[in-house]
């Protein structure tokens, strides 16, 4: 269905980590999609991320119609103008750095603009927000958060632990992001954000990427489009309408066995997230990638001002990568 404010917009997700196909990048593109940052490594070392990149640079080749690299945020307006989607590669974790902080400026200049500094538990670089006990950001961790700013690449704090959080945001010289997280002021759950956090971090030059993913919303398998807006609302209400954008969160094709590896700790050890390991059930009218003209939809029938509706579709996410990027 034909909507020119959504076509005419650029529109960002924070977060998408589909099962990769040619599939996927074509509902990604008739979703009007602009840019996403997907993720090539979770659990795994160098060795690993690195054959994760290449199969990517493959497929940026292979399906050169509908994708292109983003290095940069001209790459961004450079896929607008041309009808693509922008790819930014970002990690879900540090482990692909193992001990060396210098592999920072590597994987950057490979196209990996953000990076998570943990994955929901303990790393060389601080806790994640499934361990225990929250140690903080170690020196190490300082060391890699200062290689991040020097080369440019986004810190991301969505699974990372409050206390580890905290250490960052303060540590950090650029602006840092919840790329994907909802409110815990809706639902209770290890991953959602208090207001404190979203405060924390907005105040002091950061950015919060919405996600829509159902478990970590109060609604379950019966989140809506509608529901999803309500989310965005509470976040804004938090830290304003200028730090806040898209983060969906997407698993498109993502079968049981990926959602057993995701929540085992390592990818193999103790079980972290309870429950079954079945694909995630999409809010309904965000049924799949193809689905953002849906998003900025429910927007408008809530009475969001054009402005307002720009800014969390894309404008928000420009302006932070373009201060963390430069």
């Amino acid at each position: 269905m034909p909507h020119a404010l959504h076509d005419d917009a650029i529109v960002i997700d924070g977060l998408v980590i589909s099962r990769w196909s040619r599939s996927v990048f074509e509902h990604m593109h008739r979703g009007g999609l602009t840019a996403a940052n997907c993720t090539c490594s979770v659990w795994e070392g160098f060795r690993p991320t690195m054959e994760s990149i290449a199969r990517w640079q493959g497929w940026m080749r292979e399906h050169a119609d509908l994708i292109r690299p983003v290095h940069c945020v001209d790459d961004i307006r450079l896929a607008k103008r041309e009808g693509r989607v922008g790819i930014v590669l970002g990690f879900q974790n540090t482990s692909a750095l193992e001990d060396r902080p210098d592999f920072v400026g590597v994987f950057k200049r490979l196209g990996v603009g953000v990076m998570q500094l943990t994955y929901n538990t303990q790393n060389l670089v601080g806790s994640g927000c499934w361990e225990s006990r929250d140690s903080g950001l170690s020196d190490f961790g300082r060391e890699v958060v200062d290689e991040m700013n020097r080369e440019g690449v986004l810190v991301d704090l969505s699974h990372v632990g409050p206390t580890t959080s905290r250490d960052a945001i303060a540590h950090s010289s650029r602006p840092v992001a919840f790329t994907h997280c909802c409110p815990s002021s809706l639902k209770p759950h290890p991953r959602n954000k208090s207001d404190e956090e979203l405060r924390f971090i907005a105040d002091r030059g950061g950015f919060v990427g919405v996600a829509t993913y159902p478990p970590f919303l109060p609604w379950g398998d019966d989140t809506t489009v509608e529901h999803c807006v309500e989310v965005f609302e509470r976040v804004i209400d938090v830290v304003g309408e200028d730090c806040v954008g898209i983060g969906t969160d997407f698993t498109q094709d993502q079968d049981s066995a990926f959602f057993t590896w995701l929540r085992h700790d390592k990818g193999y050890r103790r079980r972290l997230v309870p429950g079954a390991d079945r694909p995630v059930r999409n809010p309904a009218g965000l049924d799949d990638l193809a689905c953002y003209p849906n998003l900025t939809a429910a927007m408008e029938r809530r009475g969001w001002r054009e402005s307002r509706i720009r800014k969390v579709l894309g404008e928000n996410w420009m302006r932070v990568l373009g201060e963390v990027w430069r």
